[in-house]
Parts: structure tokens; sequence; C-alpha cells
């Protein structure tokens, strides 16, 4: 008999998304198939699939000891997140010779479904940065009698979710700094900036708001500018390296001496990129907004605002404000309330004329009141509350104190 060859051997996914990309988080199950097309026959003894989950951090650091000598220090670290291993044809006969010992494989296309829960526990984001990575794949190896293993390979992507929608990342992001020039014995004014964000938490494609007020009181020529950055560090062995990478920026006109420029809501948008890796031991991703001052032949004045790229978008509640305080008046205007509070209802609106009745305990209602004791009678269990009035009923009697007040303030 002529053995056959194997055309395709490759690993396929049951996708959770309509976009067709394999992508999951912590819990779900990862399934799929193992596809095997051959021509003629093929005897298989075993097909097996091993899933792995590992982020690992690898760089090297070379100093030279002297003229001829030098050395070169490698620092690794791994951290294993997922590892399963399942068996999706196999023969526990050790006896090659006999035909019971293999599966055969006909002529055409053949599939193995697989499937596999990823741990409840947190996941670190899949992510490829310069000196480390995080990576979940699938791989199947294919053994076959007298010939070395088939394998193949396929990664997919893990996404740790993080909402946008908590407190701590929907707080305004807020900071101001001011910087004196000098020129050798010659003081210039100083250059001042503000600048604020609605929020801490931000998902791609999203565009950031940025407030922002620059006053040029120096002799020199300004110019602010923003930029989006993505640090990622890497841990190993007690060492620390660390990559910062600029995103996105932007750029303001040119402010001269003596002007002021305010941003008021200029848009930053955030390009597709990873969320933040904020629970891995060994890498980390963070992002941060820079708001800066340019300032020729000087230090740039530098405010940094931490961000946080997010999975889950913010909710359509959460995006009409992003503090308590401005929730509160900003909802008065959603509902329609007024901003000032209304007069509380009166008694007669509250207690109808049928529980009066039926009550004899409650005080008639009273249009007219019958001399100034009226309102200190001690039995006030039952009383109605006082009219509600902005206006001070007793507008003498307080001038009249106030008149009788020293008036210690100096400035008068």
């Amino acid at each position: 008999m002529v053995l056959g060859k194997v055309k395709n051997f490759f690993v396929s996914y049951d996708c959770l998304n309509d976009s067709n990309v394999p992508v999951f988080a912590s819990g779900d199950f990862v399934s799929g198939r193992v596809i095997v097309e051959v021509t003629g026959e093929i005897r298989v003894k075993s097909l097996n699939i091993h899933a792995k989950g590992l982020a690992k951090v690898r760089w090297t650091e070379s100093r030279s000891a002297g003229s001829n000598t030098a050395y070169t220090r490698h620092f690794t670290e791994e951290v294993e997140y997922l590892n399963h291993r399942d068996v999706l044809i196999l023969h526990d006969r050790d006896d090659d010779c006999c035909d019971e010992a293999f599966t055969v494989l006909h002529s055409g296309h053949h599939e193995f479904p697989f499937s596999l829960e990823l741990p409840q526990t947190p996941l670190a984001t899949s992510f490829e940065g310069k000196h480390g990575s995080v990576r979940y794949w699938v791989k199947a190896e294919l053994h076959r009698q007298w010939l070395l293993p088939m394998k193949t390979k396929k990664e997919f992507t893990v996404f740790e979710h993080i909402d946008i929608n908590t407190p701590l990342l929907l707080s305004p992001q807020a900071g101001t700094k001011d910087k004196t020039l000098c020129c050798w014995f010659c003081t210039s004014g100083p250059v001042s900036l503000s600048a604020k964000i609605e929020r801490k938490g931000y998902t791609p494609g999203e565009s950031i708001q940025i407030f922002a007020e620059i006053e040029n009181c120096s002799s020199r020529v300004v110019v602010p500018k923003a930029a989006l950055y993505q640090t990622q560090t890497f841990f190993a062995k007690g060492k620390v390296k660390e990559i910062k990478q600029l995103i996105a920026n932007l750029r303001g006109d040119p402010l001269h001496s003596g002007k002021t420029e305010t941003w008021d809501g200029k848009m930053l948008k955030i390009p597709p990129i990873s969320p933040s890796i904020l629970d891995c031991s060994i890498i980390h991703v963070e992002y941060s907004l820079m708001v800066y001052v340019d300032i020729p032949r000087a230090v740039n004045l530098t405010l940094n605002l931490p961000l946080v790229i997010g999975t889950i978008p913010l909710h359509s509640f959460g995006s009409r404000t992003s503090s308590v305080s401005s929730q509160c008046s900003m909802a008065m205007s959603w509902l329609g309330l007024p901003e000032r509070p209304e007069a509380p209802p009166s008694y007669s609106e509250i207690i109808t004329d049928e529980e009066r009745q039926h009550n004899p305990d409650l005080p008639a209602v009273r249009d007219d009141i019958e001399g100034p004791l009226y309102a200190y009678i001690h039995e006030f269990r039952f009383q109605p509350p006082p009219l509600y009035s902005e206006v001070d009923p007793h507008p003498d009697y307080v001038c009249g104190s106030m008149d009788r007040r020293p008036d210690n303030c100096p400035s008068r």
C-alpha cells in the first residue's frame, strides 16, 4: 500500500464574535477544530493538542570590564497563565506492526474538535512589546509511524476586561504648574499651565477632551502641546527595563509674551492600542497624557495626567459627566428640574379633608392666625410646617441685630 500525504494541517477556532477574530476572556471556553487534509491514506498513531498561555520577558545588557574584556548578562522571566493538554487520537498498543495500533485517515478532509476552559483567575491581556510578550496559543502534534511528528500552532487573543465605568476611572484628572525662566542674572516672568480632562478611563477610538489654560508672562514665544504616551515596564531578576512610546499628539498655536491661550475641550483621538496591563507581575503597560509647554532654550513645563485604557466603553449614563458634583447639577437640567428648590407643599395639600375628619386629633387648618402666641403652642406634634418664603419675614429685627454688631474688617 502506498502511504498518503498530509496536504493541510492547521488549527481553526470557533470565534465568539462577528469579526471572526478569536478573542476570549478569563472563564471563556475556547473551542475549535484540528483540520487534517490528506491525499491517499495515512495511519495516525496519535493526535494531541497543547494549549499554553505565557508572559515572557527577555533582554540583555552588555558591559565592558576593561579594554579587552566584556560580558553580557541575560535577564529572563516567565509567568504561566494556561497549560492544558488533550488527546484527540490515541492508541495504547505498542506494537507498531499491528494495524490496530493506528487510526487510518482516508483521503479527504478530517476535523477533530476540541474545547477547553480558560482559568477563572485574572489573565494578562495579549501583548507584544520590545522586551516581552503575553501570548496564548494551541499547538497540535500529529504522530505517524516512522515519520517525524507534524506540528502546527495558532495563537488566540485574550483580553482581561477593564471596565472604565467605575468611580476611580470616571474621576477627573487635573493639575497646575508654573515655571520662572532665567537667563544669566536676568529673571523673566513665569509661564503657567493648568490642565484638566473629564476622566481617567478611556477606550481605543475615543477622543480625550483637554481643557487647559496657558499663560505666558515670559519674554519668549512658547508653544502648548499635548501627547499620549505608552510606557512599557519589564521586570526580571530584580531589574527593571522601561520603554516609552509616543502614541498620538497635538499642537497649539504659538503663544507670544503677555498672552494667554485657552483650550476649551481640544480633542485628541486615541488610536487602536493595547489595553492597560496592570496585574501582570513582570509586564506593565501604562498610559499617560502629557500636556506641556514647549519653551525654547529651557526645560519644558510639563503636566502628566495618568490614564487607563480599558476594554468596556463608557455607558450612556456615564458619558454625561465625570464627577459627582457635576452629576447632581446636570441631572436637574436633564430631568427638566429647576436649579433652585421649589417651596414645600402646604399642609392642606398633604392632609386631606377625609383624613382630618377620621382623625380628630389633627388640628384644623386656620386661614387666620389668632394672635402671635399661636405659633408657640406647646402641643406642636400635628402642627403644619411654617409657610415657605425666600424673603425674611422679620427684616427689621435682622437689620437691627447687624447694626449692633461691631465691624472687625480692617479694610472697611
